[in-house]
C-alpha cells in the first residue's frame, strides 16, 4: 500500500497525508482536483483548477512544453482555489497505445499448513511482472481478479488460507514506454512528482458507478475528446478495458467542416445546440452564425446539425458495441452502461446508445462517493476522470488488494543533466504579494 505525500500545506488545519491530487491530463483539457477526507471518512473536494489542454493528442502527449504550461496552469488554479501547496499528483493515462490483457500465474508454496500471506500475493504480481511485454511496452497495472486454491476456484481475497498451490488470474494493462515517459517528464518540467499512474477509465468508475453497479455487471464508456475508454465490472471486479481513438474532437471536427464554419463556432454549436438524435429537432429551427468579416452570417438548421452528430455519434457507438461483445461479459450487465466524460453531456446520447444497442443507458456523474457536492461545475461528467484520480488514492490506502493492483516501478524519465535544478514552486498567492511590494517599491525610488 503507498502512502501518499500528495501536498504540503499552509494550513494547519491540513495534514500532508490527508490530501490527494488527481491531475487529469486530456485531449481537450487538463483539470487539477485536490481532495480531502472529512471526519466521517468521506472525500471532500477542497479545490480545483483547469486549463486548455494544447499539447496534447487522443490521449498522448505531442507537445512537451505546451503540456507543461498547460499543467502549471491547472495547478496554480487549484492551489489558489484550495489553499494548498501541491507536490504530489496522480495522473490518469490514456491513449490508443494502452493494451489489456489476460494472464494467469501460479506459485507452490512449501508449507500447506501456514497461512496465505502478502508476500505470496505479491510474489504472483512479481512473477506477472517478470513475463515478456511487447517490444516497447511497459506494464502499468496488474489486477487480480479471481485466486484458486488447491482447486478450489473463485476465491476473491485468499490471505490468511492454508494451501499449497495458489494461482490467479490477472488483467494486466500495459502501455508505450515512450508515451508514459512523456507524461513523467511533463510532470516533473511542471514541478511537481507523479504519485501513481492510473488508466483513466478505472479512475472514472470511481467517482461515477455505485457498489451495485459494480457488483451487478456494468460496462462504463467515458466519451472524452481524443478517445473513448471501456472498462468492464462484473462481481466488483474489473473484466475488460479497452481503448477507442474516437472521441468527442472527431465530431466537433466533422460539424466544422460539413457546416464551413470555424473550430471554435462548431464547438460551441454542438454544446449549445447539438443533439445526438435527428428526428428529435424541428426543421423550422434555425441557427444564425455571424460570419467572417465582409461575409454574411451563415444559417444552419438544427436538424441537419443533428444528423451529422448523429451519424458520429451511432460509429462510436458501434465500436462501443463491438467491444462490450468482444469481451464476452454483454449478457452479464445487469447495470447497463454508464455513460461518462464531456461527449455524454449531448443531448440524447443515452438514448442513442439504447436505442443502438438495446443496452439501457444512464449518464454518470462524479458525486457517487463525495461527502459534500461540490460546485455544480466540479460535478459535471467531463470531470469523471478528475475526481476519480483522488477517489482511488483513498480507495487505494484502505483497499486490502491494494498493493497489487498498480505498478509501483514504472519507468520514469532519465534525470536531464543539462537541465537547471528548479526552485521549488510557490504557492500563487505568495508569488503575487511579491510582485505587488516589488511593483510598490520600484514606483517608491522613481518617485524619489
Amino acid at each position: 500500500m503507498t502512502t501518499h505525500t500528495s501536498v504540503a500545506s499552509n494550513d494547519t488545519r491540513v495534514g500532508p497525508n490527508d490530501i490527494i491530487v488527481g491531475l487529469d491530463i486530456g485531449t481537450t483539457k487538463i483539470a487539477c482536483f485536490v481532495g480531502q477526507k472529512n471526519e466521517h471518512g468521506k472525500v471532500i473536494i477542497l479545490g480545483s483548477g483547469r486549463s486548455e489542454s494544447l499539447g496534447v493528442k487522443r490521449g498522448v502527449v505531442s507537445n512537451i512544453q505546451q503540456t507543461v504550461d498547460s499543467i502549471r496552469r491547472a495547478v496554480d488554479e487549484a492551489e489558489m482555489n484550495s489553499g494548498v501547496t501541491i507536490a504530489r499528483v496522480n495522473v490518469g493515462i490514456a491513449g490508443q497505445h494502452i493494451r489489456s490483457q489476460q494472464r494467469n500465474g501460479m506459485i507452490a508454496r512449501n508449507n500447506g499448513e501456514t497461512e496465505i500471506t502478502r508476500e505470496d500475493i505479491e510474489a504472483l504480481i512479481q512473477q506477472q511482472k517478470g513475463y515478456m511485454n511487447n517490444p516497447g511496452e511497459e506494464i502499468i497495472h496488474v489486477m487480480p481478479q479471481e485466486y484458486t486454491v488447491d482447486g478450489e476456484t473463485g476465491i476473491k481475497y485468499p490471505i490468511g488460507m492454508n494451501g499449497v498451490r495458489v494461482e490467479a488470474m490477472f488483467h494486466v494493462i500495459t502501455g508505450q514506454i515512450s508515451s508514459i515517459r512523456n507524461i513523467y517528464r511533463c510532470i516533473k518540467k511542471a514541478g511537481l512528482e507523479v504519485d501513481e499512474l492510473i488508466l483513466e477509465p478505472l479512475a472514472s468508475s470511481a467517482s461515477v458507478l455505485s457498489e451495485d453497479e459494480l457488483e451487478a455487471g456494468v460496462a462504463l464508456v467515458d466519451i472524452g475528446g481524443g478517445t473513448t475508454d471501456i472498462a468492464i465490472f462484473q462481481d466488483n471486479i474489473i473484466r475488460h478495458t479497452a481503448v477507442i481513438p474516437l472521441g468527442g474532437n472527431i465530431v466537433t471536427e466533422d460539424i466544422h467542416k460539413g457546416c464551413a464554419i470555424m473550430k471554435r463556432q462548431a464547438e460551441k454549436l454542438k454544446q449549445q445546440f447539438g443533439s445526438a438524435i435527428a428526428t428529435e429537432m424541428k426543421d423550422n429551427e434555425i441557427i444564425c452564425i455571424p460570419g467572417l468579416r465582409g461575409r454574411d452570417p451563415r444559417e444552419i438548421s438544427r436538424r441537419n446539425l443533428a444528423h451529422i452528430i448523429e451519424a458520429r455519434m451511432t460509429e462510436i457507438i458501434e465500436f462501443v458495441h463491438y467491444e462490450i461483445n468482444n469481451s464476452g461479459h454483454a449478457d452479464n450487465l445487469v447495470g447497463g452502461v454508464v455513460l461518462t466524460g464531456g461527449g455524454s453531456m449531448l443531448k440524447h446520447a443515452a438514448q442513442l446508445f439504447e436505442y443502438r444497442t438495446g443496452i439501457s443507458c444512464r449518464i454518470g456523474y462524479p458525486n457517487e462517493h463525495l461527502g459534500e457536492l461540490p460546485e455544480e461545475a466540479i460535478t459535471s461528467p467531463s470531470f469523471a476522470t478528475g475526481v476519480g484520480l483522488v477517489l482511488k488514492g483513498y480507495e487505494d490506502q484502505i483497499d486490502p488488494h491494494a498493493l497489487t493492483t498498480h505498478d509501483q516501478t514504472t519507468t520514469q524519465p532519465e534525470p536531464d543533466e543539462t537541465e537547471e535544478p528548479k526552485a521549488p514552486r510557490e504557492p500563487i498567492g505568495r508569488n503575487f504579494l511579491r510582485t505587488l511590494r516589488d511593483f510598490f517599491e520600484a514606483d517608491e525610488e522613481f518617485q524619489n
